[in-house]
């Protein structure tokens, strides 16, 4: 079963159950998923287009949750944070700091980087070799930090 498919019988199951908050998260991935399918003039996408669309959303909670934090909105916060934790269910499971470090070390390695001048072509690999159980701010931070 597919991400997709998976997320659809999510959907199913959740307006069964009538659980509105979690059925209009999912409805929203739906949404986003079928925009995406539109945009590349397919049917079913593959699951790296799928998780991709799916950190794309995490990210979009995230900095929502920041921006309503600040304005005092804890009634608005309390929704991203439901619908993040929603998002999150479908996304891989994210890499442990020391697993970050270990993928950078060896990326380093692979790619025979001596300075930050040739750090474009580190991070290009690490979030190759992460395929999204790591976000690029984390990647970057490991990536200056082990390149002297």
């Amino acid at each position: 079963m597919s991400l997709q498919e998976k997320l659809v019988a999510e959907l199913k199951s959740s307006m069964l159950a009538k659980n509105a908050d979690r059925t209009a998260a999912l409805r929203m991935l739906k949404s986003a998923l079928g925009y995406a399918q539109i945009e590349k003039k397919t049917e079913v996408l593959p699951d790296a287009d799928v998780v991709a669309l799916l950190q794309k959303e995490a990210k979009k909670r995230r900095d929502a949750m920041e921006e309503y934090g600040k304005a005092g909105r804890e009634d608005l916060v309390a929704k991203e944070k439901g619908e993040l934790a929603v998002v999150e269910e479908f996304l891989p499971k994210a890499l442990s700091e020391s697993e970050i470090e270990a993928l950078v070390r060896a990326v380093i390695q692979e790619v025979g980087a001596t300075s930050k001048k040739e750090m474009g072509a580190v991070m290009k690999a690490a979030q190759a070799k992460a395929a999204g159980r790591a976000d690029g701010k984390t990647l970057s931070q490991w990536v200056g930090r082990l390149l002297p």
